[in-house]
């Protein structure tokens, strides 16, 4: 006897059902586990099955592990697929700690426009940071772009002091591009000025895991670290665009 389609739509879901329970069953397990054999180990966020039969991700926060469907061993490292020789688990984190583009607090950074600024690009940007400096004359050649700086003080007491200067500066673009290109120093900042969105930038930046400077944000929500040269910029954003 042939089974029917409905049989066959049964079949397939008692099989997709049966699944699930052994999927949560060791969920269970593995939060159990390792919660009584790691006390200090930071909560749980996620358990979810990997490629690899018997192995779990486990999520915290953006920061990710893996264990065996008992939770007795624990593997810190990189998955890679070595069909495609990619990083599993860098294309998992990139991916929890992607910007949102338009959610992004643009009020909070300082805004040079060249051209029509239709373009928007952001950057993570230390005043002390040398490859910023570098990237900061690149970014320049740029036509038609709104470059948004999110100051990110992370080199020191001295980083700390000069974004306040160039944040509560008349003009804080020109007082940003005057110190990054020349070198002139931006004037002291008044005692009242409001400081805190540069402690915002801090949390934003590593709450999406900026450990360095310069990082370009596109519009897209994706990111590149570091000293890109402007041709890769301008490729990175026309892409960026069409997605």
């Amino acid at each position: 006897m042939k089974p029917s389609l409905p049989m066959l739509r049964a079949a397939a879901f008692a099989v997709a059902t049966l699944a699930a329970v052994a999927a949560s069953a060791d969920e269970a397990a593995i939060r159990k586990t390792l919660a009584e054999r790691l006390p200090n180990m930071p909560k749980i966020d996620e358990v979810t099955k990997t490629p690899i039969p018997g192995l779990y991700e486990v999520r915290m926060g953006t920061e990710i592990v893996y264990t065996d469907e008992n939770g007795h061993y624990v593997v810190q490292g990189a998955l890679i697929d070595t069909k495609t020789r990619s990083d599993l688990t860098q294309a998992r984190i990139d991916k929890l700690t992607a910007f949102d583009f338009a959610a992004l607090p643009l009020k909070d950074a300082v805004l040079v426009k060249q051209g029509s600024g239709a373009r928007k690009l952001v950057v993570f940007a230390d005043p002390n940071c040398g490859y910023c400096k570098r990237i900061e004359r690149d970014l320049m050649a740029l036509k038609d772009v709104s470059i948004y700086t999110f100051l990110y003080p992370i080199l020191g007491t001295d980083s700390t002091a000069k974004s306040k200067d160039i944040w509560c500066a008349k003009d804080a673009g020109k007082a940003w591009r005057a110190w990054m290109l020349d070198g002139v120093t931006p004037p002291k900042s008044a005692a009242e000025c409001d400081v805190a969105a540069l402690d915002r930038n801090l949390k934003l930046g590593q709450k999406h895991r900026v450990t360095g400077t310069p990082a370009v944000v596109f519009e897209d929500g994706s990111r590149a670290p570091g000293a890109v040269p402007a041709a890769q910029i301008e490729s990175r954003m026309a892409a960026a665009k069409k997605g």
